[in-house]
C-alpha cells in the first residue's frame, strides 16, 4: 500500500510539473519591479530564480554568522556528554568525590540534569555526606519534581524511613507516578503495615509493567500474607481471605499467614481447615507444623487426619511431631525417635526431652535437651539411656537417606 501512494504522488507531481512547464513555454509572463524611479523587467521564471538565489544567499550568510555559535554549543554539548559519562563511569567505579564533581558539571545542562543530580546524590551519599546529597536533590526537585520525589524516596527507603518516601511520592508536583514511583509507593506502604493498600496497587504496577512477572507474583504473595496478618478483626481477616485468588489460597506462606491471625482471633478450626485444604493441593512441611501447634477441640479427628498424611507422606518430620503431641507417651516416645530419625532435628529432640520431663526421667531429659542444642549447631547428637538393644539398633539403622525425588525417607 505504502508503494502504491508513493507511486501516485510521483505520478500526480510529475504531472502537475508538466503542467506548468507547458504555460511557462507558451506565456512565460513579465515581471516589472519599480525602485527608486528604475524599472526592473523579467519574465516569472527569471524572477522566481532570482527569488531563490537571494534565499540561497541569505541562508549562506546565515549559516557563515551563526557558525561560532553553532561550535560553541556543539562544544558545550560535547562536554556535558563528556561529563556525564566519565562521571556515570566514575560512580561504578566508587570513584565517589570524581563522580559528584563530574555529575555536578554536567547538570548545568538541563536536558541530563535528572539523570546528573540523581547520580552525584548517590556519590555523596556513599562518601557520606548526606547534606550534600540533600542538596543536589533540593536542586533536582526544583526543575524536575517526578525524578526528585524518586530520587528522595529511594534514599529515604534505603534509611528505612518508609513515611517519608510515602510523604515525599504523595505530593502532587510529583503526580503522576511513573512506574518506579507506583512500586516504591507500595513498598512504602507494606514497610509501614498498610499492606493491603499495597495489595490492592498490583493491577496498576501489572499494567505499568513496573516488575516482571515472576517478582510481581513474589511481591503479590508477600503482601497477601502480610495483609492477613495486619487484619485488625475477624471480618476484616474473612474478607481479605475471600477476596485471594485461588492460586494464593493455595499458597503455603499466605495459607500459614491466614492460620496464624485466625489462631490470635481463635478461629483455630477455620485455621486448620483451610491448612488442609492447602495441604490436599501442595505439600508443605511448614503448614503442617503450624497444623499440629493448632488448639483443637477434636483430637481424634485432628489424629486420624494426621495418619492419613503419614501414610501418603512416613517421610514428614512435622506431622510425626504433631501426631506425638496427640498421643500417650509410650507411644509418642516412639513417634518422637521416628520424627528425630526422619530429620526432626532440635524440634524433635526438644518434643523428645519435654516428654521425659513429664515422664519423669530427668537423666533422658537432659541428654535429649543437650541433643536439641547440638542438633541446631549440626553437631553429632548422643545416645539416650535406657534403650534397649533392640531400640538402639533401630535407632542406629534409621539414618535419613533421600529417594529419586530428593525427600527424606526412611532406611527399613
Amino acid at each position: 500500500m505504502n508503494l502504491f501512494r508513493n507511486l501516485l504522488f510521483w505520478l500526480v507531481l510529475a504531472l502537475v510539473g508538466a503542467l506548468v512547464a507547458q504555460m511557462v513555454l507558451q506565456d512565460p509572463g513579465e515581471v516589472l519591479v519599480r525602485f527608486r524611479g528604475q524599472d526592473y523587467r523579467s519574465t516569472v521564471v527569471g524572477a522566481a530564480l532570482i527569488v531563490l538565489l537571494a534565499f540561497f544567499a541569505l541562508w549562506l550568510l546565515w549559516l557563515v554568522v551563526t557558525l561560532p555559535f553553532r561550535g560553541w554549543r556543539g562544544f558545550k554539548r560535547r562536554q556535558m556528554r563528556a561529563r556525564l559519562t566519565d562521571g556515570l563511569a566514575a560512580l561504578q567505579q566508587g570513584h565517589w568525590t570524581r563522580a559528584e564533581k563530574l555529575l555536578e558539571l554536567a547538570a548545568e545542562r538541563d536536558e541530563v540534569a535528572a539523570v546528573a543530580r540523581v547520580g552525584a546524590a548517590r556519590a555523596a551519599d556513599a562518601r557520606g555526606d548526606a547534606a550534600a546529597a540533600a542538596r543536589q536533590l533540593d536542586a533536582l526537585t526544583e526543575r524536575h519534581p517526578i525524578a526528585g520525589a524518586i530520587a528522595r524516596a529511594e534514599r529515604a527507603l534505603t534509611a528505612g524511613d518508609a513515611a517519608t518516601a510515602l510523604t515525599v511520592l504523595d505530593t502532587p508536583a510529583a503526580q503522576p507516578l511513573p512506574p518506579r514511583g507506583l512500586l516504591l509507593r507500595a513498598e512504602a506502604l507494606a514497610a509501614l503495615g498498610r499492606a493491603h493498600e499495597a495489595y490492592g496497587m498490583l493491577g496498576a504496577l501489572r499494567q505499568q509493567q513496573a516488575v516482571p512477572g515472576p517478582a510481581l507474583d513474589g511481591l503479590q504473595a508477600r503482601w497477601a500474607a502480610a495483609s492477613l496478618i495486619e487484619s485488625p478483626d475477624a471480618n476484616a481477616l474473612a474478607d481479605r481471605w475471600d477476596a485471594l485468588p485461588k492460586p494464593l489460597q493455595a499458597d503455603p506462606a499466605v495459607v500459614g499467614a491466614y492460620a496464624d491471625r485466625a489462631s490470635d482471633l481463635r478461629w483455630d478450626e477455620a485455621a486448620a481447615r483451610n491448612i488442609e485444604q492447602a495441604l490436599s493441593t501442595q505439600w508443605d512441611e511448614r503448614l503442617v507444623e503450624r497444623y499440629g501447634r493448632l488448639p483443637t477441640t477434636a483430637p481424634d479427628t485432628r489424629r486420624a487426619q494426621l495418619e492419613r498424611w503419614l501414610q501418603a507422606h512416613p517421610e514428614s518430620p512435622a506431622t510425626l511431631l504433631a501426631l506425638a503431641r496427640l498421643q500417650p507417651w509410650p507411644i509418642a516416645e516412639a513417634t518422637l525417635h521416628r520424627a528425630v530419625a526422619q530429620g526432626g532435628g532440635a524440634r524433635g529432640w526438644e518434643a523428645l526431652a519435654d516428654g521425659y520431663v513429664a515422664a519423669g526421667d530427668p537423666e533422658s531429659a537432659r541428654l535429649a535437651y543437650a541433643n536439641a542444642l547440638r542438633a541446631s549447631r549440626g553437631e553429632t547428637t548422643l545416645a539416650l539411656p535406657n534403650r534397649d538393644l533392640r531400640q538402639q539398633i533401630h535407632d542406629e539403622a534409621a539414618i535419613e537417606i533421600r529417594d529419586e525425588h530428593g525427600l527424606p525417607r526412611l532406611r527399613e
